[in-house]
């Protein structure tokens, strides 16, 4: 009976946010509601629980993904953005052209949320696409494959920090295994996949080929601008392998702090302030907007995370994790590959990448201290999943298809096989680093 209830609360989820459209934080907390009443919690403890789980959740994410889409404001709004890429595809030239603009997307897509890469950086890849003469579909969808990779896989992005945490892997690991295994993931579902499209010609709408383009003293410097933009990931990359070289004392506490994600974004927004702001002039009230305006963007997408997050306090309250870790634990599938399937079904059902990987989390959660898996492979398992088969119920499918004005048809030979390759590239990574460590 447990687990047909997780089963009908995942339907009810699937029907309230992809049939009702209903906002997918009330939709969290009505499928809470509704598993915790069927599994016999008094309605007391299921309120105690939604608090719990929003609370946990959140305590640690909301300096991350805050400070996050601080220092991705700041990224876009100084040109640094716009640097990286016009620098990149000057260097690289027109005949790779492709691992200009892979580069580019995962310099960027690592402190941008993903809809605002994609915003900031499309307008760029129609502009180089008209320079060159070359297939739109062929210089955009490398990017796009290197953006939705950092999207899935890497911290600080919303799902893969929440899952971290929610699993207590090592944040600095994940990153490390995360970059290892979206290098093949983008290369073959970026520049090589996108070769063998032939057909398929791109036509942007005109209301989207108006990019402002900065003119090149408006810009920031390109070393600056991948240094800030990659500040985050040195701190945490630095922290991580040189914790490994140190004994116990002051220095190791002063690397792990600077390494700690909360301190290394605080620490690159700080940095950013002045090397993209203050440095070219701009005054701090005009910086401080531009950051209020960030950080008030992303509050619809920690309340998603909130309401993952009480799912997974539900689930464990009432006895569902235990019961489904139990039933699991004997199962001759590996723990990765059962949380990818997971990850990847919901993915179908719900069509958010975010809820998809929040979700399946929550479920295989027991799997982590009963079957001694690793827990950071384990978030990139799930993370891969969380980008299967998208379609027509996920807003990246329709902002590709329209940015791009193509047909459904076409949008689903595109988009749709590229994140599909995505996540089985990221699954044979992951089950291939579970080899080595």
């Amino acid at each position: 009976m447990t687990l047909t209830i997780v089963i009908l609360g995942i339907v009810l989820l699937f029907f309230l946010i992809a049939v009702s459209k209903l906002n997918a934080f009330i939709s969290f907390i009505i499928v809470c509601l509704f598993v915790g009443i069927l599994q016999g919690m008094d309605l007391e403890q299921i309120t105690q629980s939604i608090q719990t789980g929003i609370g946990n959740t959140l305590g640690f994410l909301v300096m991350i993904l805050g400070l996050g889409a601080m220092l991705g404001k700041l990224v876009a709004d100084s040109g640094a953005a716009q640097r990286i890429t016009s620098k990149l595809v000057a260097s690289f030239g027109i005949k790779y052209i492709q691992w200009a603009v892979v580069l580019a997307g995962f310099i960027v897509g690592i402190p941008m949320f993903y809809s605002v890469g994609f915003v900031i950086l499309i307008p760029l890849v129609f502009t180089v696409a008209a320079a060159t003469g070359l297939p739109l579909i062929y210089v955009g969808l490398p990017m796009l494959a290197s953006l939705s990779v950092t999207h899935g896989f890497l911290p600080p992005h919303p799902a893969p920090t929440a899952i971290t945490v929610m699993f207590k892997a090592d944040i600095g690991k994940t990153l490390l295994y995360g970059i290892i295994i979206a290098i093949p993931a983008i290369i073959i579902a970026g520049p090589l996949f996108s070769r063998t499209i032939k057909n398929i010609k791109a036509t942007p709408l005109k209301e989207f080929y108006n990019p402002v383009i900065l003119k090149d003293e408006e810009m920031p410097g390109i070393g600056i601008s991948i240094f800030t933009a990659l500040l985050p990931v040195i701190l945490i990359a630095f922290s991580t392998i040189f914790n490994q070289f140190l004994d116990e004392g002051l220095l190791k506490t002063i690397v792990n702090f600077i390494g700690n994600p909360a301190i290394a974004m605080l620490i690159s927004v700080l940095v950013g302030i002045y090397t993209l702001g203050l440095a070219r002039g701009k005054k701090m009230p005009e910086l401080m907007k531009s950051i209020s305006n960030a950080v008030s963007s992303i509050t619809m997408v920690l309340l998603i995370i909130a309401g993952a997050g009480a799912l997974k306090q539900i689930l464990i309250d009432s006895g569902v994790s235990d019961y489904i870790g139990h039933l699991l634990k004997d199962s001759s599938l590996s723990p990765l590959i059962l949380g990818w399937l997971i990850a990847t079904v919901i993915r179908v059902c719900v069509g958010s990448a975010t809820v998809a990987g929040l979700t399946a989390a929550g479920i295989v959660l027991p799997l982590i201290s009963s079957t001694g898996v690793s827990p950071e492979l384990m978030v990139l398992a799930i993370g891969s999943g969380s980008l299967m088969l998208s379609h027509v119920n996920d807003g990246g499918f329709w902002m590709f298809k329209e940015y791009f004005n193509l047909t459904v048809k076409e949008t689903l030979s595109t988009w749709s096989v590229m994140e599909t390759t995505v996540g089985i590239m990221g699954l044979i990574g992951v089950l291939t680093l579970n080899t080595f460590i």
